[in-house]
């Protein structure tokens, strides 16, 4: 089995300077970027918009995983797609045409994700499995960071591998929540191809090491 991708989410970084967390991500031999969007609405908190992304892109060569924890989030797409995001994630809680907003997001040219909570059932977006090319289980309910993770989520992980052994689609699995140094290797047992760290990576004195942990190759 690969080693899974590590994606250190710049909402736990200073915002004040962002280039130097950017930067931190680009030392650790971390290969993604995880930037989570937040509005307000469909989650407590509020983060930034396409003009963060736009202004990173030019500081990193690694790939952008923008994750819209946004309602409506088919009016954000292009915006995203436009300031540089590579990965484009939204919410199938927040959206009522699912699938055309993943082939909209292909049409820009970009890779089209779904999330779901964690009351979200797998069952739920079978259908677009087809169409995916990530899905991101959360594994706290999304918002704030920091959290516990809730390990009843890895049955997901567990089930979107197994769809996609049986030709459900050709989506990489990513986690997000609560993903440290003592919860990976569950992660990577489970089957997830890509772990989002956030508090646990930019809190880690040695980030390089942190990196390989999350890989499990120290």
């Amino acid at each position: 089995m690969a080693d899974p991708i590590v994606a250190p989410s710049v909402l736990s970084a200073d915002f004040s300077n962002t280039a130097a967390g950017l930067a931190e991500i680009g030392r650790s031999g971390a290969e993604w970027v995880h930037l989570d969007v937040m509005d307000g609405h469909f989650v407590p908190s509020l983060s930034f918009g396409p003009k963060m992304v736009a202004d990173l892109r030019p500081h990193s060569q690694a790939v952008f995983d923008v994750h819209l924890m946004v309602c409506g989030p088919d009016s954000l797409i292009d915006g995203f797609a436009r300031a540089g995001a590579d990965y484009i994630t939204f919410h199938t809680e927040a959206a009522v045409h699912s699938h055309r907003i993943l082939e909209a997001i292909r049409r820009l040219g970009k890779k089209a994700g779904i999330s779901i909570v964690p009351s979200t059932p797998v069952c739920q977006i079978e259908p677009l499995l087809p169409f995916t090319d990530l899905i991101l289980v959360m594994t706290v309910n999304p918002g704030y960071g920091g959290q516990a993770l809730i390990g009843e989520c890895f049955d997901k992980v567990r089930d979107l591998k197994d769809r996609r052994e049986r030709g459900k689609g050709k989506y990489l699995i990513s986690v997000d929540g609560g993903i440290n140094e003592g919860t990976a290797a569950a992660a990577r047992s489970a089957g997830a191809d890509v772990l989002v760290a956030g508090s646990a990576f930019f809190g880690a004195p040695d980030k390089a090491l942190f990196v390989k942990r999350l890989k499990g190759r120290a």
